[in-house]
């Protein structure tokens, strides 16, 4: 009845249709909740199954992996068996091998033991044979001739008489046939004649084919052969043109170059060198006397250098001696020297004779302890340089030139001192060799230099400040270096 009620009621209600749906639509979440706890449950089931498969998954696998580990351990284990028995058999097959070989080296050295010995034998039985005949020879010989002496004797007799005999006849008819000869020639004044003349012919032909090989050979050696004292030479002769004629070519249809080219002076030092320059092309040129120069200082302030590069300039050919070349000469040196000068008057172009280390030999001959063979090459020098000439120009170099004859010093025309590079030389020297040694190669060769990145300009005055006292000569060298640092 209440119920009734209650659904009359709500029947009555304007909101009846509201509850009514509420109602459906709380059925409809509990049937969805309903679903929901269906389907986890189910999801809750079927991972069960998943992971009861992978559970089993497992222990199979573990299964499977043990079962190989035993495999594999028994495996192993065969394995090692059977390598002991291989080693076991072959250590017996060794054992073996060498009992045999032992075996066949005893039965091989007792064979060699029998033949040694039967060898042995056989050659001592040989011997005593050998003597026994070797005895009754002897004795049958000495029986022979003591039978047959008389005989002997007598052969000996004949045979010399026999060798006297032939002896004499042979002087006597060679002493008849040279007499006949002899009177024949002195009485036939003809032949006497005719042999006088052909004697006297033969020792004139002699003696002049003599003296005109000696002069021949000295007129080629003084035009073509380079005397030993020369160390270089830009003289061209018969041998360098026909080993060398492209080069000898370009050498003579090339300019001339500035004398100081690649020579890096002091201001002062290059205007002095400059005007010497320029005054030996002027003489070159007007055929006249030539200038002697002394030029001295410290080592390696280029020195050398600047006299190819007069030579050069001037149109002249360059020869290099050093004065240390002299003393071991002994005797030679007068003769060499002489040589030296007839050489250089044969130079049509004009020649610098360019003397380094000239101390070594031209001393003062007064305070100075020298040899005899020093001081008449000394001599010899001093009268082949006496005058000037046309033909030569000498340039002394020295690191010493208080130390040279009072002589010397009046064949000198020119003193020019070499001093050793200041800062702004010495930077233009580092800058120049830097160029020649490090950048040329890095650029321009087929292997080249990898350099870094850095300021060169400051680099190089860097290293012109470090380089105080250094020559010329050390700079170079300090560049050379560079290349494999």
């Amino acid at each position: 009845e209440r119920a009734a009620k209650a659904a009359r009621e709500l029947d009555a209600s304007r909101h009846a249709k509201d509850a009514l749906n509420l109602a459906q639509m709380q059925e409809q979440t509990l049937q969805l909740e309903q679903q929901t706890k269906l389907k986890e449950y189910e999801a809750a089931i079927e991972q069960l199954k998943n992971e009861q498969i992978r559970v089993q998954a497992e222990e199979r696998r573990k299964t499977l992996s043990e079962e190989t580990k035993q495999h594999q351990a028994r495996a192993q284990y065969q394995d090692k068996l059977a390598r002991q028995r291989y080693d076991e058999q072959m250590r017996q097959q060794q054992l073996a091998n060498e009992e045999n070989l032992r075996k066949q080296e005893e039965s091989v050295q007792k064979q060699e033991a029998m033949r040694r010995a039967t060898v042995e034998r056989e050659m001592e039985l040989r011997h005593k044979n050998e003597m026994l005949r070797v005895e009754a020879e002897a004795r049958a010989r000495a029986k022979a001739e003591r039978e047959n002496a008389d005989i002997i004797r007598e052969q000996i007799r004949l045979k010399a008489a026999e060798h006297r005999q032939t002896v004499l006849e042979s002087l006597k008819t060679a002493g008849m046939l040279f007499g006949e000869g002899f009177r024949a020639f002195v009485t036939d004044w003809d032949k006497v004649t005719a042999t006088v003349a052909g004697l006297t012919l033969l020792a004139v032909g002699v003696y002049s084919a003599k003296n005109a090989t000696a002069v021949a050979g000295r007129y080629i050696e003084a035009r073509l052969g380079k005397p030993s004292l020369v160390r270089e030479t830009s003289r061209i002769t018969v041998l360098e043109a026909l080993k060398h004629p492209i080069k000898v070519g370009k050498r003579l249809t090339s300019k001339a170059q500035d004398a100081l080219e690649g020579v890096v002076l002091s201001p002062q030092l290059e205007a002095r060198v400059r005007d010497i320059a320029i005054a030996t092309r002027n003489t070159k040129k007007n055929k006249s006397l030539y200038r002697n120069i002394l030029m001295y200082g410290p080592p390696g302030t280029g020195k050398t250098l600047f006299a190819k590069k007069l030579a050069v300039h001037s149109g002249m050919d360059y020869a290099i001696m050093t004065g240390g070349d002299v003393a071991p000469m002994g005797r030679e040196g007068v003769t060499a020297m002489h040589k030296l000068f007839d050489w250089a008057n044969t130079s049509r172009r004009g020649l610098l004779l360019f003397v380094d280390e000239a101390d070594a030999f031209l001393r003062k001959r007064a305070t100075e302890k020298i040899s005899e063979d020093l001081r008449a090459t000394l001599n010899a020098f001093l009268h082949r340089t006496g005058q000037h000439s046309n033909k030569f120009m000498l340039v002394l170099a020295s690191n010493q030139p208080e130390q040279f004859d009072w002589a010397i010093n009046d064949r000198i025309d020119e003193m020019v001192n070499f001093d050793l590079p200041q800062l702004e030389e010495r930077e233009r020297l580092v800058r120049m060799y830097f160029d020649q040694h490090v950048l040329q190669p890095a650029t321009e060769g087929k292997q080249r230099l990898k350099l870094a990145q850095f300021d060169y300009g400051k680099k190089c005055s860097e290293i012109a400040r470090l380089t105080e006292g250094m020559s010329g000569r050390e700079i170079s060298q300090l560049a050379v270096a560079w290349q494999v640092s």
